[in-house]
């Protein structure tokens, strides 16, 4: 993923409360998303089910309704004075729990583009998503019509 600088900008720009972190903590943050990944790339709703629990298990305390800074009700999954990387784990833990919940353990994947390693959420209509963005769709499409093209001669 990056260093504290980088992680630092993902927290931010994802409103992350209190996002200061040591490198120790990038560290642990980057080891947690490999963890997140496996979810996205779970091969089946089972298997995906279970490493949420897994999540869900060392990543949360507890589910809390909190209404803080004059927000509207909503959930945190570990106490507001946990440090960061607890309360990031809480957030993705549990945010993954209920998007699984509600998508009925669907519309969570990886990029089909080879060189890629994104993983995405997807909101498409049909929930049939195959790559993170239309752009490594549409290079994927263009290399298989070049590797056509040079067969075909």
């Amino acid at each position: 993923m990056g260093g504290v600088r980088e992680i630092d900008a993902v927290l931010r720009t994802h409103e992350i409360r209190r996002p200061a972190l040591t490198a120790r903590q990038a560290q642990a943050l980057e080891v947690w998303g490999v963890r997140l990944r496996a979810v996205f790339e779970a091969p089946g709703i089972d298997e995906r089910c279970a490493a949420i629990n897994a999540l869900l298990v060392e990543g949360t305390a507890g589910v809390f309704l909190t209404t803080h800074d004059g927000l509207r009700p909503h959930l945190h999954f570990t106490p507001e004075d946990d440090d960061v990387v607890g309360r990031v784990r809480a957030v993705t833990a549990g945010g993954l729990a209920i998007f699984a919940v509600e998508a009925e353990g669907r519309r969570l994947g990886t990029c089909a583009r080879s060189t890629c390693v994104t993983v995405f959420v997807d909101t498409s209509r049909n929930g049939r998503r195959g790559y993170c963005s239309a752009r490594c769709g549409n290079h994927d499409a263009v290399h298989r019509h070049r590797t056509q093209n040079r067969a075909g001669r």
